[in-house]
């Protein structure tokens, strides 16, 4: 579960720990493809009046395509997250901190699990970091090889 009840705090740290199927509205629009549900494991902590810490980790798969010569490319994910949630209104301001309403009962981390899937996701993955992409006059992909075009190229 994703969600604490703040009152559940009172006797310690709580455990967080779900799943986020990539169906879930908590990471449409995101733009990637996720091969299999995104884990989330973590947990909450009081960290002051109103303020709140979650520290956890996520880990999941996402798949795109090689920016070079367009082949699937699976992009592992395992990020560790520190988050901090409070209701102080001057904390608003600061980007680092996610803000709660006064009268909050629940800490949903859902929104903060988004956002570091987010940064963590290169949107300009390579199968390889030698890969030597698609030929730009015949899109023969150059990682099987050298394409008719350079040999028709050469001087003769």
């Amino acid at each position: 579960m994703l969600r604490v009840d703040i009152r559940d705090l009172d006797r310690g740290p709580v455990k967080t720990v779900g799943e986020i199927e990539s169906s879930d509205p908590a990471v449409a629009g995101l733009g990637f493809a996720f091969g299999e549900p995104i884990l989330v494991s973590g947990e909450l902590q009081k960290a002051g009046e109103g303020e709140f810490l979650w520290r956890g980790r996520i880990h999941g798969v996402v798949l795109g395509e090689c920016r070079r010569c367009l082949t699937d490319v699976r992009q592992e994910l395992d990020v560790p997250a520190d988050v901090l949630f409070s209701s102080d209104p001057e904390a608003a301001e600061d980007p680092s901190v996610y803000p709660l309403p006064v009268s909050a009962a629940q800490v949903d981390v859902t929104a903060a699990v988004r956002e570091e899937v987010a940064l963590a996701v290169s949107p300009l993955v390579l199968c390889r970091e030698d890969c030597a992409g698609l030929c730009p006059r015949c899109g023969a992909d150059l990682n099987a090889g050298p394409c008719d075009c350079a040999r028709s190229a050469e001087p003769v």
